[in-house]
């Protein structure tokens, strides 16, 4: 899978979560240099996604929260900024989020991992598709 990867700030977890998705056998695209400003960083890979240079997205600040929103303003991109693994599956499962949005504050490099793997192994559930086609 490839994957769009962006963090306004590089640090040891955003270099072990690119060496997970690289461990796992996906190819890491990087979609703006990292250190960008957070705006920028959301952008990019939202449109990334979007513009099919990447399946999925991930996307990383210290709370999250500014990399999401900005991810947001793409037209066709659902961010949805996770903590832990069972929301990042529910958010592919019943809103098939396209980028995952993480806090370089509140995550560990295990939690990250666990929630990566949540989102990446999740499809989306085709019950849902009325309510998430009302996303866009």
């Amino acid at each position: 899978m490839r994957i769009a990867f962006g963090t306004d700030e590089p640090t040891t977890l955003t270099d072990a979560i690119k060496q997970h998705l690289t461990d796992q056998g996906h190819d890491v695209v990087a979609a703006t240099a990292e250190g960008a400003p957070w705006p920028d960083v959301g952008r990019s890979v939202g449109e990334a996604v979007v513009g099919d240079a990447a399946d999925v997205g991930v996307v990383c600040c210290w709370t999250g929260t500014g990399v999401s929103m900005a991810a947001n303003k793409v037209p066709g991109v659902r961010a949805a900024l996770c903590t832990d693994a069972e929301t990042a599956r529910g958010a592919r499962r019943w809103n098939d989020a396209n980028v995952l949005a993480l806090s370089l504050r509140l995550v560990s490099a295990e939690v990250a991992a666990e929630m990566l793997n949540a989102f990446l192994d999740t499809e989306p559930d085709p019950d849902e598709s009325a309510e998430i086609a009302k996303l866009s």
